[in-house]
């Protein structure tokens, strides 16, 4: 079956543009709460979060609508990150969870991602299916059978003490001052509070969310806020968290940025050495670095790649019995302490191994030199296909030719938004500039 509501990342899109509509919503509510409710007596329950987006109190009304309709009950956990869904979701034997965010898109953006009873994201046949009961139209729950909704009040606690327990028992942060930017989303309490209940000096900011500026000027897509007030308050470090708080990009005492590559490459050696590193590998996707994968391959080390997508990521993961992944972007995925991305689980761990090893960030945050890489995105309309022009391919066609045995070249449709990106790895820099400039006016003339 074919998905064309679902992305790399749930459903996502312009709020009150097809297809977040508050009727889609309903509808896809409706559709998931059939495909996951099996008719227990007790009745099927769903864990509905949300980031700070004004368009979330509509998304989780209609969902609710939906879902109830077909029998479910429904625990609204209100704020919270995209972690804590698929946690709680495991956690309360949750029957299916649902995560109301569009991650690091602006404001008027929103998203809806589901999680099974696992408190992992569906599978692509799974949305497929899904998508094919919101086409059809799904059987409603009998009068008596309507389910009911609740509030969870301590939900959102109930993560701040799991974050918590990933961080080393014997360890405090005390002695440590923290920047973290939690982009006025979905962590703009989680974060704070689990950094200073372990002892960290705390400097929060991006902890006033007003509906609208999720995402604005702050958080893991634009560092420069935080990197600003690191160097201001003479921090040891910097946490950047993006809108629903599954991804970080990290900071050292300089204000220079880590991305999730360098993160992951930390990780893996220090896993690697304490035998925790399962399958000798880290799964990570065709985004990353060149440099990453050269330096894995001298340590003893394999790269798995997958398509760009958390969601591949974890099922290679868990196809292979792997437990370290991510992406360039910053989601750090450790299925020993959780279901998908998780920023502020990954950056505890960067402060761990800053307790454990005595070193400042700018040490740790240097594992590799990375290959020179450089990535442009072009916007398009609605029913565009610019990649199948043939001046586009021609295009790319000449690229690939230059940076043969010499780099790597990658097109393709973003999962998330209307965007081209266009990527390309060569360590002749001028070479590099060229290749991408081209082929982004090949593009950019066929739009």
């Amino acid at each position: 079956m074919s998905r064309t509501l679902f992305g790399t990342d749930g459903v996502r899109g312009r709020a009150n543009t097809h297809p977040m509509t508050a009727e889609m919503a309903l509808r896809l509510g409706a559709a998931a709460g059939r495909y996951f409710n099996t008719g227990g007596s007790n009745g099927n329950r769903v864990v509905i979060g949300k980031d700070t987006r004004l368009s979330g109190y509509m998304f989780e009304t209609a969902l609710t609508a939906g879902l109830t309709s077909t029998g479910m009950n429904v625990l609204f956990l209100g704020p919270v990150p995209t972690p804590a869904v698929g946690y709680l979701t495991r956690s309360m034997r949750a029957d299916l969870g649902i995560m109301i965010s569009a991650s690091h898109n602006p404001a008027p953006d929103n998203g809806i991602k589901f999680f099974g009873p696992d408190g992992f994201k569906l599978s692509d046949e799974a949305e497929a299916e899904i998508e094919a009961l919101v086409a059809s139209g799904v059987e409603l729950a009998d009068a008596p059978q309507i389910g009911r909704a609740k509030r969870i009040d301590d939900g959102r606690h109930r993560y701040v003490e799991r974050a918590k327990s990933t961080f080393p028992a014997s360890r405090r942060l005390t002695g440590l001052k923290v920047v973290v930017d939690c982009a006025n989303g979905a962590a703009y309490k989680t974060a704070p509070d689990v950094l200073w209940e372990l002892g960290a000096e705390v400097i929060p900011l991006g902890t006033s969310p007003n509906g609208h500026n999720i995402n604005d000027k702050c958080g893991s897509t634009h560092v420069q806020t935080a990197a600003e007030a690191v160097v201001a308050h003479g921090a040891d470090v910097g946490i950047c968290l993006d809108g629903d708080a599954d991804r970080v990009m990290i900071l050292d005492e300089t204000g220079a940025v880590a991305d999730g590559d360098q993160i992951m490459a930390l990780f893996a050696m220090r896993w690697a050495e304490a035998g925790r590193l399962t399958g000798g590998a880290l799964v990570a996707t065709v985004m990353s670095n060149l440099g990453l994968e050269r330096f894995l391959e001298g340590h003893g080390l394999r790269l798995e790649r997958t398509p760009v997508g958390d969601r591949y990521v974890v099922e290679r993961m868990r196809a292979g019995g792997f437990n370290l992944g991510g992406e360039q972007s910053g989601h750090i995925v450790m299925t020993d302490y959780a279901t998908t991305g998780d920023g502020l689980v990954a950056g505890l761990q960067f402060l761990a191994a800053m307790s454990e090893t005595g070193q400042a960030a700018s040490i740790l945050a240097r594992q590799f030199e990375r290959c020179p890489q450089l990535l442009q995105n072009v916007r398009y309309g609605a029913g565009a296909d610019p990649l199948g022009a043939a001046p586009v391919q021609s295009a790319i066609a000449m690229a690939e030719g230059r940076l043969n045995g010499h780099g790597r070249l990658l097109i393709r449709k973003s999962g998330t938004e209307p965007l081209i990106r266009v990527m390309a790895e060569c360590e002749d820099e001028t070479v590099l500039t060229q290749v991408v400039g081209d082929v982004v006016a090949a593009v950019e003339a066929a739009i």
